[in-house]
This record gives structure tokens, sequence and C-alpha cells, in this order.
């Protein structure tokens, strides 16, 4: 007597949203998934400090003023660190820094690399274009002292020279990782992003013209839009066919050093 079991049924499901983020044999789908949300857990310091600006919060406030006045009062007492303050924020200001930037995306270009000149001159102009209109909806003035060290024109929040300082510094390193080998230029390299972000803020803050929170938030805004501009580009490479990178240690773009028209 013979039995005919049913045919068996092969599932054309295709595996969830979730699983395809998360399963690591989706490695675009997990990439992409980590990267937008360290770009979101950077965006939401920042838009909590935001909250906190517009709102006028009262420790908030009392931080800044506080930090204010005793950079300014050490800044009346020392005309020197007055005038090395105002230089390094004239040499690394947002048109400096721009220029540099410009610098870089030509040479990319010479070298064949558009995508990699693309993510660069896209990072520094959508990084550039945020902090006005930001500042602008916070509407936020900037701080006032008697006899001032210093002065700027325009809105406080977030800080435009820390903004573009984080951007430009972030771009700079993740282009020139991959020249950097794996010594000490590489440990100068990150040491010379750092000191290019951290300093510019600080000069704005202790020229007076500028509260700690905008300093914190052009440098959280930075950081953010170099991640998500990071995160679209590493989802070129993997459509590309490009192998898998960490940013941080190896740059965006390594096969550039070798191979400049891979980028």
């Amino acid at each position: 007597m013979s039995t005919h079991r049913p045919p068996t049924l092969i599932s054309s499901a295709q595996p969830s949203w979730r699983r395809r983020r998360l399963d690591p044999d989706h490695s675009l789908g997990l990439r992409l998934t980590l990267a937008a949300t360290a770009a979101f857990l950077v965006l939401v310091p920042f838009a909590l400090l935001a909250l906190l600006v517009l709102g006028a919060w009262a420790p908030l406030h009392r931080l800044d003023t506080a930090v204010t006045h005793a950079l300014h009062g050490y800044a009346v007492d020392h005309p020197a660190w007055v005038a090395l303050m105002r230089i390094w924020s004239d040499v690394f200001a947002p048109m400096p820094l721009r220029a540099v930037a410009l610098v870089l995306v030509i040479w990319l270009l010479r070298r064949g690399a558009r995508r990699l000149a693309l993510w660069a001159a896209t990072t520094m102009v959508v990084g550039g274009l945020i902090g006005p209109l930001l500042k602008l909806l916070v509407g936020r003035d900037r701080p006032e002292l008697l006899d001032p060290v210093a002065r700027a024109a325009g809105y406080s929040f977030p800080s435009g020279h820390a903004l573009n300082a984080t951007l430009a510094a972030g771009v700079l390193l993740l282009v020139l990782l991959p020249y950097a080998g794996r010594g000490v230029a590489r440990v100068a390299l990150w040491v010379a992003a750092v000191l290019l972000t951290v300093v510019t803020g600080l000069s704005r803050v202790a020229l007076g013209v500028h509260f700690t929170s905008d300093v914190l938030g052009g440098w959280l805004l930075g950081v953010a839009v170099v991640a998500a501009t990071t995160a679209a580009f590493t989802s070129w490479r993997a459509h590309a066919g490009l192998r898998p990178v960490q940013p941080a240690r190896d740059g965006v773009a390594p096969e550039v050093e070798r191979h400049p028209g891979a980028a």
C-alpha cells in the first residue's frame, strides 16, 4: 500500500527586517545599522543640549556663566594668552579650514578618488549648512561681558568654530589614516586631529565669544555629521564589493593609497 506525502513547500518568505539589520550574515545591514545607531547616539545628547539651551535651564546657565567669567578674568590679566587664542582662533576659523578641505578634495580628484572626494566635500558642506541654520533656530545671544577681549557677530549656539574644526579634523583624519602606517605617524595624526578640535573650541570660550555649551554643541554636531556621512560611504563600499573597514582604524578608503581610482 503506497502512501503519498504532500510535496514539501519551500518557504520563500524573506527574513524579517529586524533579522536583516542584526544578522551577521547580512553584513551590509549590520554595518549600516551600527553606523546609523552610532550617529543617532551622538545626535541624542546634542538634541538634549539644544533643548536645555532653548529652555534656559538654570544649572547649565550657571555653569556657562561661571566658566565664562573665570576665563574672562584670566584673559584680562594675561594679554599674551589672549593674543595666542586670537591667533589660533583666526588660523583655524571655518573659512581657512574649508579652504584646506577644498585642497584635499582637489587632491583626491586628481588621484581619481572621486567618491572619496565627494564624501569629504559632502561632509564639510552638510555640516557647514546645518550650523548656521541651527544658530537661527536657537537664537542664543553671545556672552555679554564688561571690557571684552574679543567680539564676534551672530548667534552663539552651536559654535561654528567648534563645528567646522570637528568636521575638518574628522575628514582629514579618515582620509589620511591609510598613509600613516601603524606606528608613531598614526598616533601623531590622531593627536593632531584631537588638538585641532579641542583647542579651537576652547579658544572661543577663552576669548569670551561663546559659552561652554556652545562649543560642546558644535563638537557633538560635528561628530554626528561625520558619523552619518561615513555610514553612507560605508554603504557604498559594501555595494561596490570593497572589503569592510573600521574607519577609526583604517580610514574610510584605505585602498586609495595604493589604487587611487578605487574610491
